[in-house]
């Protein structure tokens, strides 16, 4: 059993519910075309992809102007309305507690950028007990380029082996084992069609947030005496 003594998350789909707000920013932009609105429930496997993943699978075809104008409309939607339905999953609280009582440090790594990022972050009231966050354009790489997992395990200040890398999304994964850290897929969140095969067979499987007390609680302990 490998010692955990940091852990890096994904922020929508492993520790965000994030698509409703997601969906009604895409539903937004579809009602200034006069298409009536989705239901998250048929969209939210695409939250994880950001807007341009959400618009191409909810907009018809168009060419790459007119795109940009749904992108530019949608993130500014997004901006003012990114934590109306959103919330933490039942159980993340008591996770991130678990984590505070073991004293192992914790942040986010996401591809979505720091303006967006960080609002939410403190709407979440997350702010205050993170120890690092690296957003999608806090380096010129984004997932699933292992650099914001490396930088992110350099400000925890705990060596890539000794973290767990959680994320819904095969890029989470990719990234995490690029840069060297245990992986978590989670099979709760977004992405969780993507993750099969070779690429996660060595990862930990997560269904529920508090998997993830029962899988970290352990090694945290490998060690000590």
């Amino acid at each position: 059993m490998t010692r955990i003594e940091g852990v890096l998350f994904d922020l929508d789909g492993t520790l965000l519910d994030s698509a409703p707000d997601l969906v009604g920013s895409l539903n937004w932009v579809r009602e200034t075309e006069n298409l009536p609105p989705l239901p998250v429930a048929q969209m939210s496997r695409h939250a994880s992809k950001g807007a341009v993943g959400l618009l191409k699978a909810g907009m018809p075809e168009s060419n790459a102007e007119c795109f940009e104008i749904w992108r530019k409309t949608f993130l500014e939607h997004y901006a003012e309305n990114s934590f109306r339905h959103s919330r933490l999953y039942d159980g993340v609280p008591e996770l991130l507690e678990m984590l505070r009582q073991e004293n192992i440090p914790w942040g986010i790594v996401t591809n979505k950028i720091e303006s967006l990022t960080l609002p939410i972050i403190q709407a979440a009231e997350l702010d205050r007990i993170i120890s690092c966050v690296v957003c999608g354009d806090t380096l010129n790489e984004s997932k699933p380029h292992p650099a914001p997992v490396q930088l992110a395990c350099e400000m925890l200040a705990v060596q890539a082996g000794a973290v767990l890398f959680v994320g819904d999304d095969i890029r989470d994964i990719q990234a995490g084992k690029a840069a060297g850290t245990q992986t978590a897929a989670v099979y709760y969140g977004y992405g969780s069609e993507g993750l099969t095969g070779e690429e996660v067979r060595d990862s930990m499987r997560v269904h529920h947030p508090n998997d993830l007390v029962d899988l970290i609680r352990p090694r945290c302990k490998v060690g000590n005496q």
